[in-house]
C-alpha cells in the first residue's frame, strides 16, 4: 500500500526527454549538479568568516610578490597560479574560472554557480524550502550567499551591484588579475603625480 512515486525533477525530466545516444557531454548536464554533493560548498559558506579573514591574508601575501610577479612577467606566472587557483576554488567553492570572483563579496557563494549566473541576488523564484527554481535539488546559491555574508566582517559588501561577467576574463586567474590591480592602486596613492 505503501508504493509512493518518488519526486519528479527537473533534472529527472531533462533526462527522460534527452535523445538517447552514446555522446554524454562532460560537466555541462542538469544531472551533473543533481549528483554533485555540496558538503565543501555548504562547509565555505557556514565558515565564510574564516575564510574571508584567510583570504584577506592570502592577497596580502600575494601582493608582497607583486615585485616577483612583475620580474618574471604575469603573463609566465598565469599558467602555474591560474592551475592552483582553478583546483583550490574549485574544490573549495564549485569555481566555474569566470575571472572576476566576487566570494568576498557574496558569503563566500559563487554566484556562477546560479543556472542563471545572476550575480546580483535571487532570480525570485527560490522555493519555499530554499532549494533553486531550475534545479530543485540544489541549495538556492543566493540564499546560501546571504546566510554567508552574515557571518563576515564585511557581510553587508553583498549589498555592492556587481557588474556583469566580462566573458573575456573566462579562464584567466582572479588572483592576479586583484594583486596587479592592488599594486596599481597602492603605486598611485604613493606617487600621485606620477600617473599624471
Amino acid at each position: 500500500m505503501s508504493d509512493k512515486e518518488p519526486a519528479v525533477t527537473q533534472a529527472t525530466l531533462v533526462k527522460k526527454a534527452a535523445p538517447k545516444s552514446d555522446y554524454k557531454p562532460a560537466d555541462v548536464s542538469p544531472q551533473r549538479r543533481v549528483q554533485r554533493t555540496f558538503a565543501v560548498r555548504l562547509w565555505s559558506i557556514r565558515h565564510s568568516r574564516l575564510l574571508e579573514w584567510f583570504y584577506s591574508r592570502f592577497a596580502d601575501a600575494f601582493l608582497l610578490l607583486h615585485p616577483l610577479w612583475k620580474g618574471i612577467g604575469y603573463g609566465r606566472v598565469e599558467a602555474p597560479v591560474k592551475f592552483v587557483e582553478k583546483r583550490v576554488k574549485g574544490f573549495m567553492f564549485d569555481c566555474r574560472m569566470c575571472g572576476q570572483c566576487v566570494l568576498s563579496s557574496t558569503g563566500m557563494s559563487c554566484p556562477m554557480n546560479c543556472p542563471k549566473q545572476l550575480r546580483n541576488g535571487p532570480c525570485g523564484g527560490v522555493r519555499a524550502n530554499g532549494n533553486c527554481e531550475v534545479e530543485p535539488d540544489m541549495p538556492c546559491v543566493w540564499v546560501k550567499a546571504w546566510e554567508g555574508s552574515r557571518n563576515m566582517v564585511h557581510g553587508d559588501k553583498i549589498l555592492t551591484v556587481q557588474k556583469p561577467v566580462d566573458q573575456s576574463l573566462r579562464e584567466t586567474s582572479a588572483w592576479l588579475r586583484v594583486t596587479a590591480q592592488s599594486a596599481a592602486a597602492r603605486e598611485t596613492t604613493q606617487n600621485p603625480g606620477a600617473s599624471a
